[in-house]
């Protein structure tokens, strides 16, 4: 049982971390402290003036005791939010991601050495401009890849194919499209993510050196995810990456401060990938470094259902948009198992009971191929990509 008066009505700092009374028991503190000077008698209810001056006094120091409560989490990178964990993490060299623009990497042809200053290009979707760096070179293979950032903040798309259009034209460039799509913007980076992104830079020393080149790219401004391999014996593997060499997958950020996180880190190692970035390091040596963006492999599906008591189309809609979910957290090189995808179709609680799913009724295939009930394996720098528009759905 609390005695009252406490003993101390701040807050206090132990072993345990901080603490301070609560609003409640710091005005129950100085209503004893207030009897035991002027009586046991006087009278402290809410519709007294002293009842009343007392709770502005608790009020007061609750409120005080809160924001040292406040200030006292600030300097830990696991309570710190806000701002005060914006500031936290600067020890370990990061900041907080700020509204990140779609980029896209386009390859651009013309002859060698022609030089693209401040190239600008607009997708056929949205008409949105993208801008090239400020310099861009073609090399000796008549094209080179670029990443291009959006000049509109946010969510933009561009599908492969679609960014082609030449706002500025220039001596010797003959045309630039994107082979893949356009990685989308991200949010301002909320605390969770920033706190994740602490954990993972503070222990970067104690990893492998592969870990370590993952940590460093995942920290690059617009990187979303990493998918890395490795092959550490003399011989190229099935994957086609060659002996002693290391192949990145990256999804989202620039691609040559990508290739310049892999450089740093990578100390002779080789590097395997469909894209390269020529790289001077401190000495003035170029080094090429490789790396591949995934390839989206287009899935179809083909389902059918039984329709029991309480079953109404949007139901069709959400069981579509639970298998396009699924598929679309699958990994990089992450197969689409059927057994999986079936699951994914059957929605929890109430609405699963609505309707019945055979086993056989639900197939799949990769677009141009014949549906069937196999696995579809993705290759190492692939992944699974289903639209609801790719999937036909029958209710019987």
């Amino acid at each position: 049982m609390t005695t009252f008066p406490l003993a101390t009505l701040a807050a206090t700092v132990t072993a345990e971390g901080i603490s301070a009374p609560s609003y409640a028991d710091v005005l129950a503190s100085l209503k004893a402290s207030f009897q035991l000077i002027y009586g046991a008698d006087a009278y402290l209810e809410p519709d007294s003036q002293d009842g009343q001056l007392i709770s502005v006094f608790a009020a007061a120091i609750n409120d005080c005791n809160s924001a040292a409560i406040a200030v006292y989490n600030s300097f830990s990178p696991a309570t710190a939010v806000g701002v005060g964990l914006s500031n936290v993490v600067k020890i370990n060299g990061l900041r907080r991601l700020v509204p990140s623009n779609s980029s896209a990497d386009l390859t651009l042809v013309g002859p060698n050495g022609t030089e693209i200053v401040n190239g600008i290009v607009e997708d056929t979707v949205g008409h949105n401009q993208w801008l090239l760096p400020p310099l861009v070179t073609i090399g000796g293979s008549g094209s080179v890849v670029a990443t291009a950032t959006c000049s509109v903040a946010g969510a933009i798309t561009a599908p492969a194919g679609t960014i082609n259009e030449i706002v500025n034209p220039q001596r010797g460039w003959q045309s630039a499209t994107n082979a893949a799509d356009a990685t989308v913007g991200a949010p301002k980076e909320v605390d969770g993510t920033l706190r994740q992104r602490q954990a993972v830079s503070t222990s970067l020393p104690a990893q492998t050196r592969l870990e370590s080149i993952v940590s460093a790219v995942l920290n690059l401004s617009g990187v979303q995810v990493v998918k890395p391999y490795e092959n550490d014996t003399g011989a190229t593997d099935g994957n086609g990456i060659p002996g002693h060499s290391i192949a990145l997958v990256v999804i989202g950020g620039d691609s040559i401060a990508i290739a310049t996180a892999i450089a740093r880190g990578k100390s002779g190692t080789g590097t395997y990938g469909a894209i390269s970035e020529t790289i001077i390091d401190q000495n003035g040596v170029p080094d090429t470094v490789w790396f591949s963006r995934p390839t989206a492999r287009r899935v179809i599906a083909g389902l059918s259902i039984t329709a029991l008591t309480g079953y109404v189309s949007t139901t069709g809609a959400l069981i579509k948009a639970a298998m396009t979910a699924w598929v679309a957290a699958l990994p990089i090189g992450g197969s689409v198992n059927i057994g999986d995808m079936f699951a994914a179709a059957k929605l929890p609680g109430a609405l699963g009971a609505t309707y019945k799913i055979e086993y056989g009724n639900l197939l799949i295939a990769l677009f141009g191929n014949s549906p069937g009930t196999a696995d579809l394996a993705m290759a190492w720098n692939e992944e699974a990509a289903l639209a609801i528009s790719d999937i036909s759905l029958s209710v019987l």
